[in-house]
């Protein structure tokens, strides 16, 4: 019931795309159907009859003429269902089943895509999904269609002898019994294989994609590739293996009790019949094996038609769970609108975790008021990051709870209130668009050109984009475009820096922005920070403390929780881990600085 539930669920997916084909589909389905019963029995039938009651030549030819011709046209619908609808309707069916499958994916919380096993489903659900979808609206009628011309075919074996009915009982339980536990066979291996294919998939875009090429060649990472590539292949083997003798078993059962019993049988009774007991004539002879063989082929195709759909409602079941899933999170998500000024934001004892029982957050509390320059700094694994997650609502405290403007952020509208922020990501994309596109990230903006350009001048980059060819226009990376530009670390870090200042919000959040900076670009790249700074609350997280010097309000943090926090001045003069940590860092970059000078001299 559920693989038929969610066949018909695949029909009205479809039918709401594209209701022509539907309407289309069941209309070939039956006119095959139609067209094998009449010309392998009723056709049959109705010449030899006609010949044996001596009807006009006249009569029979003109029957086969409007046979003819009825079948002609019929031919040209075929050709018409081939050529314009099936093409047409693919792409508007492929266009708006990914689209769906898109604006579901981005509307789930972030946990689902580090969640293995909800990711699998989404990259099952994204396997040739409008393909499979519209295989699944033809199984469904070829089924139904199917079962009604079974049974006229039936009636029509019935009418010459009832005996001959009881030969279609072998195939009905090889496709339903024997066919049933191949679909699970098939199943089983096919979700034990996808964690193998998506490793060999993982593979393949490593070695082709133009962004790991360095590394392949001048490290090891090829062979550890190739061991992944081979791990997967005797993954994939070890589950075909696992497999095979259920597999040989069942396929073998279900070919000798469809087809032996039907053809072998039905011609041995056949025989005797006609040359024992010399009870039917060499008409009904030829009849009785028209029908049978259409009967059993109806059958076969049926039953076939009947495991494809048992096949395709299993990658439906992933389609149907993917998109069923309830958001804990949902981007949609209503509520209260907030005012555009942000006057405070409070984290009030709040927990998060990950994983059940390990917590990256602990009993957080602190609290930003006005306008005011704020650094969260601390070792890796501190739980900075996770801040500013939370902070953004990709993911809700486990405990506690965060305010802005003195409201619990659950209460807000979600896209509303992420307007609210601008952010530089420490675990950024560069993406295969244009450098302004890269920037403005599909804002509407007045005068996206003069803001790119005003963005990047503030992240100290615009020299270097305005010596390219087409300037904002030039595309990122050459995936695409051969003339596109391949920018340095550094400099696609102060892009994505760029895309902080160029969007208009409250809160400005820079996570690492200078990481891939030497100390010159590192120091105007914060300059351009704290020019910016003015008007709004701006957070800035950073391993390199000598950046923070100028903050307002430094938060020290260890173990998801804070430890210290005031001012530059404050924490050194209270000699904590603050003070601690800054001083290996100063100590750190002077020797630097000595070792340097020394090899040049």
């Amino acid at each position: 019931m559920r693989v038929f539930a969610n066949n018909a669920y695949a029909v009205k997916t479809v039918w709401s795309i594209s209701k022509s084909r539907v309407i289309h589909t069941a209309v070939f389905c039956a006119m095959g159907y139609v067209e094998r019963i009449f010309m392998s029995i009723f056709f049959l039938r109705y010449v030899i009859g006609a010949i044996e009651s001596k009807a006009e030549f006249v009569t029979i030819l003109g029957f086969i003429g409007i046979c003819f011709v009825v079948f002609c046209l019929l031919a040209m619908y075929t050709s018409y269902m081939n050529s314009v609808v099936i093409p047409f309707t693919d792409n508007k069916i492929y266009r708006c089943l990914y689209r769906k499958l898109y604006a579901k994916a981005g509307n789930v919380e972030l946990r689902c895509f580090e969640d293995p096993d909800f990711y699998n489903k989404y990259t099952m659900a994204l396997d040739g999904a409008a393909q499979k979808m519209t295989r699944s609206v033809e199984f469904f009628f070829q089924v139904i269609f199917g079962i009604i011309a079974a049974g006229a075919a039936f009636s029509s074996m019935f009418m010459i002898d009832p005996f001959s009915v009881l030969f279609v009982i072998s195939p009905i339980v090889g496709n339903f019994v024997f066919g049933g536990l191949m679909n699970k066979v098939w199943g089983g291996r096919y979700a034990e294989n996808v964690k193998n294919t998506r490793m060999g998939e993982y593979v393949n875009r490593v070695m082709h994609l133009a962004e790991y090429a360095k590394e392949i060649r001048y490290s090891n990472i090829h062979e550890l590739m190739m061991k992944r590539y081979d791990d997967s292949v005797k993954g994939s083997m070890a589950v075909a293996e696992k497999y095979s003798k259920k597999a040989i078993a069942f396929s073998w059962a279900q070919n000798v009790t469809t087809f032996a019993p039907v053809f072998e049988g039905i011609m041995i009774y056949a025989a005797y019949r006609t040359i024992v007991s010399k009870t039917m004539g060499l008409a009904e002879l030829a009849i009785m094996f028209a029908a049978m063989s259409t009967s059993s082929w109806i059958l076969i195709t049926m039953f076939n038609n009947f495991i494809e759909a048992m096949k395709n409602g299993q990658f439906l079941e992933y389609f149907r769970t993917f998109m069923e899933y309830k958001e804990k999170i949902p981007e949609d998500q209503d509520g209260i609108i907030p005012e555009e000024k942000v006057l405070s934001v409070e984290f009030r004892n709040v927990c998060f975790e990950y994983k059940e029982k390990e917590p990256i957050i602990n009993n957080l509390s602190f609290k930003i008021e006005g306008d005011k320059v704020c650094t969260l700094v601390g070792h890796n694994g501190a739980g900075k990051s996770t801040i500013i997650k939370l902070l953004f609502r990709l993911y809700d405290p486990t405990r506690g709870e965060i305010l802005v403007n003195g409201i619990n952020i659950r209460k807000y509208n979600l896209k509303a209130y992420r307007k609210l922020f601008s952010a530089a990501f420490q675990d950024y994309r560069i993406m295969a668009m244009s450098v302004k596109d890269n920037v403005i990230m599909g804002e509407k903006i007045d005068d996206p050109d003069e803001t790119a350009a005003r963005a990047l001048r503030c992240a100290g980059v615009w020299d270097k984009i305005a010596s390219l060819p087409k300037g904002l226009d030039t595309v990122m990376t050459k995936e695409f475009d051969d003339n596109g530009a391949v920018l340095s670390g550094g400099e696609q870090q102060k892009i994505v820096a760029a895309r902080a200042f160029a969007r208009n919000a409250s809160v400005k959040i820079f996570d690492e922005p200078s990481s891939a900076l030497d100390p010159i670009a590192e120091y105007e790249l914060y300059k351009g920070i704290m020019e910016e700074s003015k008007g709004h609350i701006t957070v800035f997280i950073s391993h390199r403390l000598s950046s923070v010097k100028d903050a307002d309000v430094v938060f020290m943090l260890e173990h998801g929780t804070i430890i210290e926090q005031g001012s530059h001045k404050e924490l050194m003069a209270l000699g904590g881990k603050y003070c601690e940590m800054f001083t290996k860092q100063v100590r750190n970059y002077l020797a630097d600085e000595i070792y340097k000078e020394g090899v040049m001299e």
